[in-house]
């Protein structure tokens, strides 16, 4: 059997490694006054080694930061995989194998698929089913938890690794808009996922001590999720783990 690893390099920004393809997820590796990780970086673009594809969900910085691969000198030819809204950007700034894919649409990276799956955000989101090697890993961005996600078990079989936000993020001048799914929102997809393991992630985002009175608001505590996990779907192993702390399914 084919052996799945991620490791969260911080955020939702996660090395996902399906046998000896890396695939790096939602890229974010520097931060703004009102962008804080929360949390240590575990690795510089240049620390990243081989990479076999990017995918992004949307253009949101802490999930689309595309100047810090430029910066860090990142191959501008290894395959770039988003929404359209996505592709247009990584096009400007220079990336050369840029692969738009909406809900439902796939691309194949070697000898893993990538498909887009249904998101939903403060702008438009995707997320990801990513197989190779017989495993399937679904990776949550940070959407909303929306109705078409519980069809994933159906239409891709099996789920080995679930990697879903948790935060449950409001934004406060919007009269506390949700806009991510929360602990249990997470835990009631985990539910119908049924994945081997689950790793939390799109917690420790803060948006710094004034941002966080007048923008955000969120639960920075993901043993919330993993609380509601061991509630509504006991079976599952959810890991919750620092940044640059390998899990592997076997």
């Amino acid at each position: 059997m084919t052996t799945v690893t991620v490791t969260r390099i911080g955020h939702a920004c996660q090395l996902i490694e399906i046998g000896d393809r890396r695939i790096l997820t939602d890229p974010w590796f520097t931060q703004t006054s009102t962008y804080y990780q929360g949390e240590p970086v575990a690795a510089t673009v240049a620390e990243l080694g081989r990479i076999d594809a990017v995918v992004v969900s949307h253009e949101h910085y802490d999930h689309c930061d595309l100047d810090a691969l430029v910066a860090g000198g990142f191959d501008l030819g290894v395959p770039l995989v988003g929404p359209g809204t996505v592709a247009a950007i990584a096009r400007g700034k220079g990336f050369r194998d840029v692969r738009a894919i909406e809900a439902w649409e796939a691309t194949e990276v070697g000898d893993v698929r990538v498909t887009a799956a249904p998101g939903k955000h403060g702008v438009h989101e995707i997320t990801f089913v990513i197989q190779g090697g017989g495993r399937t890993v679904y990776f949550g961005g940070d959407s909303l938890r929306v109705p078409e996600l519980d069809t994933i078990p159906e239409r891709f079989g099996p789920i080995d690794l679930a990697i879903l936000p948790t935060n449950g993020l409001c934004i406060r001048p919007m009269n506390l808009e949700q806009v991510v799914m929360d602990a249990e929102e997470a835990a009631e997809l985990t539910a119908v996922l049924e994945p081997t393991v689950a790793v939390a992630q799109h917690y420790a985002f803060h948006s710094g001590r004034l941002g966080d009175q007048m923008i955000t608001k969120g639960d920075q505590d993901p043993r919330h999720y993993a609380d509601a996990v061991a509630r509504l779907a006991p079976h599952v192993d959810v890991r919750l783990v620092l940044p640059g702390v390998p899990v592997t399914v076997r």
